[in-house]
């Protein structure tokens, strides 16, 4: 019986402990910006939809649409993967935003009602740790 309790409590609290450390894309609302004097780029990732907005000053809202499951998996994937604590921190491989080389970009994560947010970047040119989930979210705006 003690071995039946011990083999019972390892299952369930190591189960608990590898689900806590994976973050849940379904609860977060995930936000990338991308603008400059003559460009603008708004991805908004929620719940499996995707709204994709180019004009900053329109009063019409963007039409969002179904992320397919193919891609909202490897989406999934690249949020697990990511340290929201340290977004903050990451740093910009290039700084062609500074001279007009590039438009500004920045990615905002709203995660268990605290938000997250990685310092200015170069659109098209992000730090290494948010590379695959940034050009992901930007394969949606070309579509």
């Amino acid at each position: 019986m003690k071995l039946f309790t011990m083999i019972f409590l390892s299952v369930f609290l190591g189960k608990s402990c590898s689900s806590q450390t994976k973050n849940d894309l379904k609860t977060a609302i995930v936000e990338y910006t991308a603008n400059t004097r003559g460009f603008y780029q708004k991805v908004v990732i929620q719940n499996q939809m995707v709204t994709v907005s180019n004009d900053r000053r329109s009063g019409e809202k963007p039409v969002a649409t179904t992320v397919s499951d193919a891609d909202w998996k490897e989406l999934v994937g690249y949020f697990e993967s990511i340290e929201l604590d340290s977004l903050a921190t990451l740093k910009a491989p290039t700084e062609k935003r500074f001279y007009d080389g590039a438009a500004i970009a920045n990615l905002k994560i709203v995660y268990k009602d605290k938000t997250y947010e990685t310092a200015a970047f170069d659109h098209g040119f992000p730090p290494e740790g948010i590379k695959k989930l940034v050009d992901k979210i930007n394969s949606f705006a070309k579509k």
